[in-house]
């Protein structure tokens, strides 16, 4: 189709698809936030449309039919709300515009949606719990990309938030977008004083000024392109073969 991706909905059209069915809807979802002093506020977007047209082209000639929606740019940044213009959905507002989208999807047929996150702070499975009930018909499910790979086997500095996994994705992704290196920050972060958070058997929600003073959690220093290039290609392979798997897969015969 003249370069056009016909699995990315935004970019194909009414000619296509007026004979055309997919088997599964992917929802790219992130939030526009800091990402340390160096990374742009919309790293987690950038992130979330890039990971999801690879896996998503990876499937599509595998066989898989599925369509790649338009992301969704701002998620729950409850946590970061002195921030200047972090921008939070409420979870009740998420719960809304998924609502909405299932049901334009089922009414169109296309019974699979796959919520597909890049923003630690989105927490879809009550969601999914919720909608599951709201709407039978719907095989709806969620993926954190972040916690696909074993990020040891790519990079050294532990962290989560515009560390060195991040950045190297990053300086694979949009390098234009990313500051010298001397702008970074260290990414360091403070613990909470209570044991049970530390181990994480116990939540309380991070006021995140209080815990970081350029926005990052774990160092950069040691991020690459070259370490970013080798995660893109090893985690769009697995999130591919994820996307392929759900294309095939019956709702009604999940479990052996």
């Amino acid at each position: 189709m003249n370069g056009i991706r016909p699995y990315i909905l935004a970019e194909t059209n009414w000619k296509y698809l007026r004979d055309f069915r997919y088997e599964l809807a992917v929802l790219p979802w992130g939030a526009t936030e800091a990402h340390n002093f160096h990374l742009p506020y919309g790293t987690d977007n950038y992130e979330a449309e890039a990971l999801a047209a690879e896996a998503a082209r990876i499937a599509w000639e595998s066989g898989g039919k599925l369509v790649v929606l338009p992301v969704l740019p701002f998620g729950v940044n409850t946590g970061q709300s002195d921030i200047y213009l972090d921008m939070n959905l409420n979870p009740s507002t998420q719960l809304a515009v998924l609502s909405d989208i299932a049901q334009t999807l089922s009414r169109q047929g296309i019974k699979k949606l796959l919520i597909f996150n890049s923003h630690g702070g989105n927490n879809f499975k009550p969601l999914v719990r919720e909608l599951g009930l709201k709407f039978p018909d719907m095989w709806i499910s969620f993926s954190n990309w972040f916690q696909a790979m074993d990020r040891k086997t790519f990079f050294e500095e532990p962290g989560d938030h515009a560390d060195e996994l991040e950045t190297s994705l990053m300086l694979h992704l949009k390098p234009e977008l990313i500051l010298p290196r001397k702008e970074w920050g260290d990414g360091a972060s403070r613990q909470h004083k209570i044991k049970a958070f530390r181990e994480g058997w116990a939540w309380a929600e991070r006021k995140w000024s209080e815990i970081s003073n350029d926005t990052g959690v774990g160092n950069p220093e040691k991020a690459s392109e070259e370490k970013g290039l080798k995660y893109y290609k090893a985690l769009t392979q697995k999130l591919g073969s994820f996307m392929l798997e759900l294309c095939k897969a019956d709702p009604k015969d999940l479990y052996d």
